[in-house]
């Protein structure tokens, strides 16, 4: 997030998709998703993953930037990588009407349901 994901306030970075500081910052984030996803390509982390929204508050991801999770969490809660794919369907909220918007999962209620689990 470009407010550091603090909730009273919210706003884009307004560095450009060629600044060198911004450049630098998502080199930074995609080492730091790799450390926690060692078995993830660089190719294969969603840009999501690794860039800051408009406003730094959004609450949904895609489906990929999910799945692309389900390894790492799956071991770190002790769970299988079928049940969080199971969970992800659930939480995954289709376009309205299925023309308006896109899919997405809601990490809120995704989070939750992992909770639960336990």
């Amino acid at each position: 997030s470009a407010v550091g994901y603090n909730a009273a306030s919210s706003g884009g970075s307004n560095k450009g998709a060629t600044n060198p500081d911004y450049l630098k910052d998502i080199d930074g984030r995609i080492a730091v998703f790799q450390k926690a996803n060692p078995t993830i390509s660089r190719a294969a982390i969603p840009a999501e993953m690794v860039t800051a929204s408009g406003s730094g508050l959004d609450p949904d991801i895609s489906i990929e930037a999910a799945k692309v999770q389900v390894e790492r969490i799956a071991a770190n809660r002790h769970i299988s990588a079928t049940q969080i794919m199971q969970l992800i369907d659930n939480q995954t909220d289709k376009p309205l009407l299925g023309l308006f918007g896109t899919t997405k999962v809601n990490v809120l209620q995704l989070n939750i349901a992992l909770l639960d689990l336990k």
